[in-house]
């Protein structure tokens, strides 16, 4: 009787546990991984209308690395490398990408900084922990904003070590505009980008990328708390057959947050 009665408390435990339901709202669903991306694996995966059902919220790049992409109240839009603004079709592909249905439990006025390393330093200054995803919407006026767009690329795919040393960079100066991004927990090496990862789009719609450096004269920050995060994986051969035994945390370093390449 005592053990028949252990049985069905642990049943009904493990029953109760998996009928929780995740967060609605609060969840990152990213599309592969960042060492995939970093090792060259630049085929996409998903269509935007795919993932249009995952997020109208998020960052990413196209098939073949073909410039940033930066979601935002719905709509997709493509910065390629002659830094252009383009409405990114439905039928077109990712193959990294993270996005999230962007509803802000948090807005802050942020305080003038002269740097990037400033304004991510505010920014941690109002986060309950840095165990969680959050997810990103600043709208200011930067004095100054250096951005990059990376050339679409053609198999056999170089790593994206050697891409970003022919990024093109621009320089604005001020610039009003949106950084869209996240910051994720330093546990998720080779999986995503610890910290943070911005793309900006100016509010004429014209310049855009990701994000290397800015001087933030005013502006507001929207934080939306993501306690829940999903991967699709990709099924193609070269993501199956890649080595992922060895993160090399310095090209992830180089090509997502410093300007210079590893030697």
């Amino acid at each position: 009787m005592e053990l028949q009665t252990c049985r069905t408390f642990l049943t009904s435990a493990v029953f109760s546990l998996t009928l929780l339901p995740a967060l609605a709202g609060d969840t990152l669903v990213q599309v592969s991984t960042i060492d995939a991306l970093v090792q060259g694996i630049y085929d996409g995966g998903v269509t935007i209308d795919e993932l249009k059902k995952s997020g109208d919220f998020g960052i990413g790049t196209l098939d073949d690395l073909d410039g940033e992409m930066l979601a935002m109240d719905g709509i997709f839009y493509q910065i390629t490398s002659d830094g252009k603004v383009h409405i990114v079709p439905d039928k077109a592909e990712t193959p990294f990408s993270a996005v999230s249905f962007f509803k802000p439990d948090l807005e802050i006025v942020l305080s003038p900084t002269s740097s990037l390393a400033a304004l991510q330093s505010q920014l941690d200054q109002k986060l309950p922990s840095t165990n969680l995803f959050y997810a990103f919407r600043i709208t200011g006026v930067f004095s100054s904003i250096s951005l990059r767009s990376v050339p679409k690329q053609a198999p056999p795919y170089p790593a994206l070590t050697e891409v970003v040393k022919h990024q093109a960079r621009f320089d604005l100066k001020n610039c009003s505009g949106t950084l869209i991004g996240f910051r994720c927990p330093t546990f998720v090496k080779g999986v995503n980008v610890p910290g943070y990862h911005f793309h900006f789009i100016s509010d004429d719609r014209k310049s855009g990328g990701h994000l290397l450096e800015c001087t933030l004269e005013s502006g507001t920050a929207q934080i939306d708390t993501l306690e829940n995060f999903k991967i699709l994986l990709p099924r193609d051969p070269a993501f199956l057959k890649a080595d992922f035994t060895h993160h090399d945390e310095q090209s992830v370093e180089a090509v997502e947050k410093l300007t210079n390449t590893p030697k």
